[in-house]
Protein backbone atom coordinates (compact mmCIF):
# COMPACT_ATOMS: atom_id res chain seq x y z
CA UNK A 1 0.00 0.00 0.00
CA UNK A 2 1.46 3.31 -1.09
CA UNK A 3 0.65 6.46 0.87
CA UNK A 4 -1.00 8.09 -2.16
CA UNK A 5 -3.42 5.14 -2.48
CA UNK A 6 -4.10 5.05 1.26
CA UNK A 7 -5.01 8.74 1.19
CA UNK A 8 -7.36 8.15 -1.74
CA UNK A 9 -9.09 5.29 0.09
CA UNK A 10 -9.68 7.51 3.12
CA UNK A 11 -11.59 10.00 0.94
CA UNK A 12 -13.92 7.40 -0.57
CA UNK A 13 -17.58 8.04 0.22
CA UNK A 14 -20.20 5.35 -0.29
CA UNK A 15 -23.93 6.06 -0.64
CA UNK A 16 -26.33 4.82 2.06
CA UNK A 17 -26.58 2.17 3.33
CA UNK A 18 -22.99 1.45 2.33
CA UNK A 19 -21.80 4.66 4.01
CA UNK A 20 -21.23 2.33 6.95
CA UNK A 21 -17.91 1.60 5.19
CA UNK A 22 -16.80 5.23 4.92
CA UNK A 23 -13.45 5.90 6.54
CA UNK A 24 -12.37 8.80 8.67
CA UNK A 25 -9.58 10.91 7.24
CA UNK A 26 -7.13 10.93 10.14
CA UNK A 27 -3.51 10.17 10.86
CA UNK A 28 -4.64 7.04 12.76
CA UNK A 29 -6.60 5.75 9.76
CA UNK A 30 -3.66 6.44 7.45
CA UNK A 31 -1.32 4.62 9.84
CA UNK A 32 -3.70 1.62 9.88
CA UNK A 33 -3.57 1.32 6.09
CA UNK A 34 0.20 1.76 5.89
CA UNK A 35 1.35 -0.27 8.91
CA UNK A 36 -0.83 -3.36 8.49
CA UNK A 37 -1.08 -5.86 5.63
CA UNK A 38 -3.22 -3.75 3.28
CA UNK A 39 -2.74 -4.06 -0.47
CA UNK A 40 -3.84 -1.69 -3.23
CA UNK A 41 -5.47 -3.17 -6.34
CA UNK A 42 -4.84 -1.08 -9.45
CA UNK A 43 -5.81 -1.41 -13.09
CA UNK A 44 -3.48 -1.37 -16.10
CA UNK A 45 -3.40 2.45 -15.95
CA UNK A 46 -2.25 2.32 -12.30
CA UNK A 47 -5.62 3.72 -11.15
CA UNK A 48 -6.86 2.54 -7.76
CA UNK A 49 -9.67 0.02 -8.15
CA UNK A 50 -9.81 -1.19 -4.55
CA UNK A 51 -7.88 -2.76 -1.74
CA UNK A 52 -7.74 -5.80 0.47
CA UNK A 53 -6.27 -6.64 3.85
CA UNK A 54 -5.22 -9.88 5.50
CA UNK A 55 -5.21 -11.15 9.07
CA UNK A 56 -6.46 -9.31 12.13
CA UNK A 57 -6.91 -6.08 10.12
CA UNK A 58 -9.79 -7.86 8.36
CA UNK A 59 -11.55 -8.84 11.59
CA UNK A 60 -14.15 -7.03 13.68
CA UNK A 61 -12.40 -6.93 17.09
CA UNK A 62 -15.63 -7.60 19.01
CA UNK A 63 -15.95 -10.90 17.13
CA UNK A 64 -13.17 -12.35 19.30
CA UNK A 65 -15.37 -12.20 22.39
CA UNK A 66 -18.09 -14.03 20.46
CA UNK A 67 -15.74 -16.79 19.24
CA UNK A 68 -16.01 -15.74 15.60
CA UNK A 69 -12.27 -16.15 15.02
CA UNK A 70 -11.54 -19.24 17.12
CA UNK A 71 -10.60 -21.33 14.06
CA UNK A 72 -7.11 -20.82 12.66
CA UNK A 73 -8.12 -19.45 9.24
CA UNK A 74 -6.68 -16.53 7.26
CA UNK A 75 -9.03 -13.55 7.25
CA UNK A 76 -9.57 -11.17 4.35
CA UNK A 77 -11.25 -7.81 4.02
CA UNK A 78 -11.90 -5.98 0.76
CA UNK A 79 -13.01 -2.58 -0.41
CA UNK A 80 -13.82 -1.36 -3.90
CA UNK A 81 -13.71 2.20 -5.18
CA UNK A 82 -17.27 3.47 -4.65
CA UNK A 83 -17.37 4.77 -8.23
CA UNK A 84 -17.10 1.16 -9.41
CA UNK A 85 -19.54 -0.57 -7.05
CA UNK A 86 -22.89 -1.91 -8.18
CA UNK A 87 -21.79 -2.17 -11.82
CA UNK A 88 -21.00 -5.89 -12.04
CA UNK A 89 -17.25 -5.59 -11.43
CA UNK A 90 -17.32 -7.30 -8.02
CA UNK A 91 -16.86 -10.89 -9.19
CA UNK A 92 -13.79 -10.12 -11.33
CA UNK A 93 -12.32 -7.86 -8.62
CA UNK A 94 -12.75 -10.35 -5.78
CA UNK A 95 -11.77 -13.37 -7.93
CA UNK A 96 -8.48 -11.61 -8.74
CA UNK A 97 -7.85 -11.08 -5.02
CA UNK A 98 -8.79 -14.66 -4.12
CA UNK A 99 -6.36 -16.01 -6.73
CA UNK A 100 -3.59 -13.91 -5.25
CA UNK A 101 -4.44 -15.06 -1.71
CA UNK A 102 -4.55 -18.71 -2.70
CA UNK A 103 -1.14 -18.47 -4.39
CA UNK A 104 0.53 -16.34 -1.70
CA UNK A 105 -0.80 -17.45 1.67
CA UNK A 106 -0.88 -20.89 3.21
CA UNK A 107 -4.16 -22.43 4.17
CA UNK A 108 -7.01 -24.37 2.67
CA UNK A 109 -9.63 -21.82 3.68
CA UNK A 110 -10.21 -18.10 3.94
CA UNK A 111 -12.70 -16.23 6.11
CA UNK A 112 -14.32 -12.83 5.80
CA UNK A 113 -16.63 -10.81 7.99
CA UNK A 114 -19.49 -8.87 6.43
CA UNK A 115 -22.25 -6.65 7.79
CA UNK A 116 -25.50 -8.62 7.41
CA UNK A 117 -27.32 -5.69 5.76
CA UNK A 118 -24.84 -5.85 2.86
CA UNK A 119 -26.89 -8.31 0.82
CA UNK A 120 -25.12 -7.30 -2.39
CA UNK A 121 -21.75 -8.41 -0.98
CA UNK A 122 -23.18 -11.57 0.60
CA UNK A 123 -24.66 -12.54 -2.77
CA UNK A 124 -21.24 -12.10 -4.40
CA UNK A 125 -19.42 -14.04 -1.67
CA UNK A 126 -21.91 -16.91 -1.91
CA UNK A 127 -21.53 -16.94 -5.71
CA UNK A 128 -17.75 -17.25 -5.24
CA UNK A 129 -18.06 -20.24 -2.91
CA UNK A 130 -18.22 -18.71 0.57
CA UNK A 131 -20.48 -20.38 3.13
CA UNK A 132 -22.20 -18.56 5.98
CA UNK A 133 -20.77 -19.53 9.37
CA UNK A 134 -21.47 -17.38 12.40
CA UNK A 135 -23.45 -14.24 13.21
CA UNK A 136 -22.72 -11.75 15.97
CA UNK A 137 -23.93 -8.27 16.86
CA UNK A 138 -21.82 -5.28 17.78
CA UNK A 139 -23.85 -2.31 18.97
CA UNK A 140 -26.60 -1.95 16.34
CA UNK A 141 -24.80 -3.83 13.53
CA UNK A 142 -25.18 -7.53 12.80
CA UNK A 143 -22.12 -9.23 11.31
CA UNK A 144 -21.56 -12.63 9.77
CA UNK A 145 -18.44 -14.64 9.07
CA UNK A 146 -18.24 -16.61 5.85
CA UNK A 147 -15.64 -19.20 4.87
CA UNK A 148 -14.40 -20.45 1.51
CA UNK A 149 -12.61 -23.77 1.33
CA UNK A 150 -10.07 -23.72 -1.50
CA UNK A 151 -9.58 -27.50 -1.50
CA UNK A 152 -13.27 -28.24 -2.12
Amino acid sequence: MKEEFAKQILTWKYEAPYDFYNNEESSESLKELLDHPYYAVVNQSNELVGFFCIGSAAQVPYGYTMGAYSEDINDIGIGMNPGLTGQGFGAAFFSFILSYIQETYKGDSIRLTVAVFNERAIHLYTKLGFVKKMKFTRESTDFMTMVKNFSA
